[in-house]
Protein backbone atom coordinates (compact mmCIF):
# COMPACT_ATOMS: atom_id res chain seq x y z
CA UNK A 1 0.00 0.00 0.00
CA UNK A 2 2.99 2.66 1.13
CA UNK A 3 4.79 1.57 -2.43
CA UNK A 4 1.41 2.14 -4.28
CA UNK A 5 0.64 5.69 -2.44
CA UNK A 6 4.72 6.30 -3.23
CA UNK A 7 4.15 5.34 -7.04
CA UNK A 8 0.95 7.75 -7.35
CA UNK A 9 2.77 10.60 -5.26
CA UNK A 10 5.92 10.40 -7.83
CA UNK A 11 3.61 10.37 -10.95
CA UNK A 12 0.94 13.12 -9.51
CA UNK A 13 4.64 15.26 -9.09
CA UNK A 14 5.69 14.70 -12.68
CA UNK A 15 2.78 15.25 -14.30
CA UNK A 16 2.01 18.17 -12.23
CA UNK A 17 5.99 19.44 -13.33
CA UNK A 18 4.70 18.48 -17.06
CA UNK A 19 1.69 20.33 -17.32
CA UNK A 20 2.90 23.25 -15.43
CA UNK A 21 6.01 23.30 -18.05
CA UNK A 22 3.50 22.99 -21.03
CA UNK A 23 1.78 25.58 -19.82
CA UNK A 24 4.39 28.48 -19.17
CA UNK A 25 5.47 27.32 -23.39
CA UNK A 26 1.97 27.63 -24.41
CA UNK A 27 1.21 31.13 -22.57
CA UNK A 28 2.71 33.46 -25.17
CA UNK A 29 2.10 37.37 -24.85
CA UNK A 30 -0.07 39.10 -27.29
CA UNK A 31 1.50 42.36 -27.33
CA UNK A 32 4.73 42.49 -29.22
CA UNK A 33 7.04 44.21 -26.97
CA UNK A 34 6.67 41.39 -24.06
CA UNK A 35 7.29 38.30 -26.81
CA UNK A 36 10.67 37.17 -26.74
CA UNK A 37 12.63 35.98 -30.51
CA UNK A 38 12.24 32.82 -29.79
CA UNK A 39 8.94 32.92 -29.30
CA UNK A 40 7.82 34.62 -31.72
CA UNK A 41 7.68 31.90 -34.46
CA UNK A 42 5.22 30.52 -31.73
CA UNK A 43 3.34 33.73 -31.84
CA UNK A 44 3.15 34.72 -35.99
CA UNK A 45 1.31 30.55 -35.99
CA UNK A 46 -1.41 31.32 -33.14
CA UNK A 47 -2.27 34.60 -34.64
CA UNK A 48 -2.34 33.06 -38.24
CA UNK A 49 -0.29 35.85 -39.25
CA UNK A 50 -2.69 38.44 -37.89
CA UNK A 51 -1.21 41.92 -36.35
CA UNK A 52 -3.16 44.36 -35.00
CA UNK A 53 -1.96 48.08 -35.03
CA UNK A 54 -3.57 50.15 -32.42
CA UNK A 55 -3.18 53.59 -33.68
CA UNK A 56 -3.67 56.71 -31.37
CA UNK A 57 -2.44 60.56 -31.18
CA UNK A 58 -0.84 62.90 -29.11
CA UNK A 59 -3.31 65.71 -29.08
CA UNK A 60 -5.62 67.80 -26.51
CA UNK A 61 -8.19 66.00 -24.88
CA UNK A 62 -10.63 69.10 -23.46
CA UNK A 63 -9.27 70.29 -19.89
CA UNK A 64 -9.53 66.52 -18.37
CA UNK A 65 -8.45 63.95 -20.15
CA UNK A 66 -4.58 63.23 -20.99
CA UNK A 67 -2.93 63.40 -24.24
CA UNK A 68 -2.56 60.21 -25.08
CA UNK A 69 -6.07 59.27 -24.55
CA UNK A 70 -6.98 57.78 -28.24
CA UNK A 71 -3.84 55.69 -27.86
CA UNK A 72 -4.95 54.26 -24.15
CA UNK A 73 -8.39 53.27 -25.69
CA UNK A 74 -7.58 51.53 -28.94
CA UNK A 75 -5.20 49.72 -26.94
CA UNK A 76 -6.97 48.63 -24.92
CA UNK A 77 -9.55 47.44 -27.17
CA UNK A 78 -6.84 45.36 -28.91
CA UNK A 79 -6.05 44.21 -25.62
CA UNK A 80 -9.35 43.05 -25.16
CA UNK A 81 -10.16 41.69 -28.70
CA UNK A 82 -6.34 39.46 -28.37
CA UNK A 83 -7.17 38.26 -24.95
CA UNK A 84 -10.43 36.82 -27.02
CA UNK A 85 -9.07 35.89 -30.13
CA UNK A 86 -5.25 35.99 -30.41
CA UNK A 87 -3.86 38.19 -32.62
CA UNK A 88 -0.10 39.78 -32.22
CA UNK A 89 -0.57 43.53 -30.64
CA UNK A 90 1.86 46.32 -32.09
CA UNK A 91 3.52 48.62 -29.26
CA UNK A 92 2.22 52.17 -28.60
CA UNK A 93 1.59 53.58 -32.24
CA UNK A 94 0.90 57.59 -32.66
CA UNK A 95 2.75 58.60 -35.53
CA UNK A 96 -0.77 60.11 -37.34
CA UNK A 97 -2.82 63.09 -38.79
CA UNK A 98 -3.44 65.94 -35.99
CA UNK A 99 -2.84 69.39 -37.91
CA UNK A 100 -6.11 70.71 -36.55
CA UNK A 101 -5.10 70.76 -32.92
CA UNK A 102 -1.41 72.43 -33.94
CA UNK A 103 -3.01 75.78 -31.82
CA UNK A 104 -3.48 73.79 -28.71
CA UNK A 105 0.03 73.13 -26.52
CA UNK A 106 1.06 69.39 -26.36
CA UNK A 107 -0.26 68.59 -29.78
CA UNK A 108 2.24 66.09 -31.97
CA UNK A 109 2.17 66.88 -35.73
CA UNK A 110 4.17 65.02 -37.66
CA UNK A 111 4.46 66.07 -41.30
CA UNK A 112 2.63 64.01 -43.93
CA UNK A 113 5.74 62.08 -45.40
CA UNK A 114 6.29 61.04 -42.23
CA UNK A 115 3.15 60.01 -41.31
CA UNK A 116 2.93 57.93 -44.43
CA UNK A 117 6.49 56.40 -44.19
CA UNK A 118 6.25 55.22 -40.91
CA UNK A 119 2.98 53.62 -41.43
CA UNK A 120 3.89 51.87 -45.27
CA UNK A 121 7.76 50.88 -43.16
CA UNK A 122 5.34 49.94 -40.28
CA UNK A 123 3.44 47.23 -42.36
CA UNK A 124 6.22 46.27 -44.78
CA UNK A 125 8.40 45.10 -41.64
CA UNK A 126 5.52 43.13 -39.57
CA UNK A 127 5.44 41.15 -42.96
CA UNK A 128 8.69 40.70 -43.23
CA UNK A 129 8.34 38.80 -39.73
CA UNK A 130 5.50 36.71 -40.94
CA UNK A 131 2.63 39.12 -39.69
CA UNK A 132 0.90 39.55 -43.43
CA UNK A 133 -2.70 40.16 -42.03
CA UNK A 134 -2.82 43.79 -40.80
CA UNK A 135 -5.41 45.39 -38.96
CA UNK A 136 -5.57 48.84 -38.07
CA UNK A 137 -7.50 49.81 -35.35
CA UNK A 138 -7.79 53.61 -35.02
CA UNK A 139 -8.71 55.52 -32.14
CA UNK A 140 -8.33 59.22 -33.67
CA UNK A 141 -11.41 60.47 -35.86
CA UNK A 142 -8.60 62.90 -37.00
CA UNK A 143 -7.01 59.73 -38.41
CA UNK A 144 -10.03 58.44 -40.72
CA UNK A 145 -9.19 59.33 -44.03
CA UNK A 146 -5.42 59.26 -44.02
CA UNK A 147 -6.27 55.64 -43.28
CA UNK A 148 -9.06 55.28 -45.92
CA UNK A 149 -6.65 56.43 -48.48
CA UNK A 150 -3.57 54.09 -47.29
CA UNK A 151 -5.98 51.38 -47.45
CA UNK A 152 -6.87 51.81 -50.59
CA UNK A 153 -3.12 52.80 -51.85
CA UNK A 154 -2.88 49.23 -51.06
CA UNK A 155 -3.75 48.92 -54.66
CA UNK A 156 -1.16 50.46 -56.50
CA UNK A 157 1.82 47.83 -56.47
CA UNK A 158 1.45 44.28 -55.69
CA UNK A 159 2.27 43.10 -52.17
CA UNK A 160 2.59 40.09 -49.96
CA UNK A 161 0.24 41.56 -47.03
CA UNK A 162 -3.02 42.84 -46.71
CA UNK A 163 -4.22 46.03 -44.07
CA UNK A 164 -7.73 45.81 -43.13
CA UNK A 165 -8.99 48.90 -41.52
CA UNK A 166 -10.99 48.08 -38.63
CA UNK A 167 -14.40 49.64 -39.15
CA UNK A 168 -16.74 49.68 -35.91
CA UNK A 169 -20.32 48.67 -36.75
CA UNK A 170 -24.09 48.57 -34.49
CA UNK A 171 -24.58 46.13 -31.36
CA UNK A 172 -27.59 44.13 -31.33
CA UNK A 173 -26.63 42.91 -28.17
CA UNK A 174 -24.99 45.71 -26.24
CA UNK A 175 -26.11 48.58 -28.13
CA UNK A 176 -29.63 49.54 -26.83
CA UNK A 177 -28.10 49.39 -23.25
CA UNK A 178 -25.23 51.89 -24.28
CA UNK A 179 -27.95 53.85 -25.89
CA UNK A 180 -29.86 54.18 -22.54
CA UNK A 181 -27.15 55.06 -20.70
CA UNK A 182 -25.75 58.39 -22.59
CA UNK A 183 -26.93 61.55 -21.43
CA UNK A 184 -25.01 64.11 -23.43
CA UNK A 185 -27.07 65.19 -26.77
CA UNK A 186 -23.51 66.25 -28.61
CA UNK A 187 -20.86 63.79 -27.70
CA UNK A 188 -17.39 63.60 -29.78
CA UNK A 189 -13.74 64.89 -29.11
CA UNK A 190 -13.55 63.81 -25.42
CA UNK A 191 -16.78 64.24 -24.30
CA UNK A 192 -19.29 61.39 -22.21
CA UNK A 193 -18.26 58.39 -24.11
CA UNK A 194 -14.57 59.02 -24.22
CA UNK A 195 -14.29 60.04 -20.60
CA UNK A 196 -15.90 57.39 -19.44
CA UNK A 197 -14.03 54.75 -21.26
CA UNK A 198 -10.54 56.72 -19.56
CA UNK A 199 -12.55 56.28 -16.46
CA UNK A 200 -12.46 52.69 -17.17
CA UNK A 201 -8.67 51.89 -18.40
CA UNK A 202 -6.99 55.34 -16.58
CA UNK A 203 -9.56 56.57 -13.82
CA UNK A 204 -6.19 58.62 -12.16
CA UNK A 205 -5.64 60.06 -15.23
CA UNK A 206 -8.99 62.14 -15.72
CA UNK A 207 -9.37 64.80 -13.95
CA UNK A 208 -12.77 65.52 -13.11
CA UNK A 209 -13.15 68.73 -11.38
CA UNK A 210 -11.89 70.33 -14.68
CA UNK A 211 -14.81 69.03 -17.26
CA UNK A 212 -16.81 72.24 -17.12
CA UNK A 213 -13.63 74.06 -17.06
CA UNK A 214 -13.98 75.19 -20.76
CA UNK A 215 -16.96 75.11 -22.89
CA UNK A 216 -17.35 71.92 -25.59
CA UNK A 217 -19.94 73.88 -27.48
CA UNK A 218 -20.32 73.69 -31.42
CA UNK A 219 -19.37 77.47 -32.12
CA UNK A 220 -21.14 76.78 -35.94
CA UNK A 221 -18.99 79.69 -37.75
CA UNK A 222 -18.74 78.23 -40.69
CA UNK A 223 -22.43 77.81 -40.91
CA UNK A 224 -23.27 79.49 -43.31
CA UNK A 225 -20.46 77.56 -45.43
CA UNK A 226 -22.65 76.22 -48.26
CA UNK A 227 -21.82 72.64 -50.39
CA UNK A 228 -18.00 73.36 -49.35
CA UNK A 229 -14.91 71.33 -47.32
CA UNK A 230 -12.45 72.93 -45.65
CA UNK A 231 -9.62 71.89 -43.43
CA UNK A 232 -10.74 74.47 -40.68
CA UNK A 233 -13.93 73.00 -40.43
CA UNK A 234 -12.90 71.31 -37.38
CA UNK A 235 -11.56 74.53 -35.73
CA UNK A 236 -14.91 76.20 -36.37
CA UNK A 237 -16.69 74.24 -34.62
CA UNK A 238 -14.65 73.33 -31.62
CA UNK A 239 -11.57 75.61 -31.01
CA UNK A 240 -10.93 74.45 -27.41
CA UNK A 241 -10.56 70.53 -28.75
CA UNK A 242 -13.43 69.70 -27.07
CA UNK A 243 -16.69 68.55 -28.43
CA UNK A 244 -19.26 67.48 -25.96
CA UNK A 245 -22.28 69.43 -23.30
CA UNK A 246 -21.41 66.94 -21.10
CA UNK A 247 -18.63 64.43 -20.45
CA UNK A 248 -19.59 63.15 -17.27
CA UNK A 249 -18.15 59.83 -16.72
CA UNK A 250 -20.27 56.57 -16.30
CA UNK A 251 -18.32 53.43 -15.64
CA UNK A 252 -21.06 50.80 -16.91
CA UNK A 253 -20.73 52.81 -20.22
CA UNK A 254 -17.04 52.83 -20.26
CA UNK A 255 -16.94 49.08 -19.52
CA UNK A 256 -19.57 48.40 -22.47
CA UNK A 257 -18.62 50.32 -24.72
CA UNK A 258 -14.63 48.72 -24.92
CA UNK A 259 -16.76 45.28 -24.90
CA UNK A 260 -18.70 45.94 -28.13
CA UNK A 261 -15.39 47.52 -29.34
CA UNK A 262 -12.95 44.59 -28.64
CA UNK A 263 -15.66 42.05 -29.33
CA UNK A 264 -16.04 43.11 -33.00
CA UNK A 265 -12.21 43.39 -33.19
CA UNK A 266 -11.85 39.93 -32.01
CA UNK A 267 -14.52 39.19 -34.74
CA UNK A 268 -12.43 40.52 -37.53
CA UNK A 269 -9.38 39.14 -36.59
CA UNK A 270 -11.05 35.19 -36.40
CA UNK A 271 -12.51 35.85 -39.79
CA UNK A 272 -8.78 36.73 -40.95
CA UNK A 273 -7.04 34.01 -39.54
CA UNK A 274 -9.32 31.25 -41.38
CA UNK A 275 -10.26 33.38 -44.69
CA UNK A 276 -7.71 34.69 -47.22
CA UNK A 277 -10.25 36.06 -49.67
CA UNK A 278 -8.35 39.00 -49.35
CA UNK A 279 -5.42 37.94 -50.44
CA UNK A 280 -6.78 36.13 -53.67
CA UNK A 281 -8.95 39.03 -54.23
CA UNK A 282 -5.67 41.32 -54.89
CA UNK A 283 -3.72 38.26 -56.38
CA UNK A 284 -6.82 38.46 -59.54
CA UNK A 285 -6.51 42.03 -59.58
CA UNK A 286 -3.07 42.49 -59.60
CA UNK A 287 -2.56 40.14 -62.64
CA UNK A 288 -5.70 41.82 -64.48
CA UNK A 289 -3.74 44.92 -63.83
CA UNK A 290 -0.61 44.16 -64.68
CA UNK A 291 -2.19 43.03 -68.20
CA UNK A 292 -5.43 44.79 -68.69
CA UNK A 293 -6.17 44.07 -72.32
CA UNK A 294 -6.17 40.27 -71.37
CA UNK A 295 -3.67 38.90 -74.37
Amino acid sequence: MKRLLFILLVFFAVFTVSTAQQTGQAKIPFKMEEITSPQFVKAVEMAGGVCIIPLGIIEKHGPHLPLGTDLFEAREASFMAASKEYAVVYPPYFAGQIFEARHQLGAIAYSNELMWKMLDETCRELARNGLKKIILVNGHGGNNSFLQFFCQSQLAEPKDYIVVLFQEGNDPVLGKEIKSLKKAALDGHAGEEETSMMSVIKPDLVNISAVNDQSGADQGRLAALPFGYTGIWWYAKFPNHYASETAQPNKRLGELLLTSWSNQIAELVKYLKTNNTIEQLHEEFNKRANNPLGK
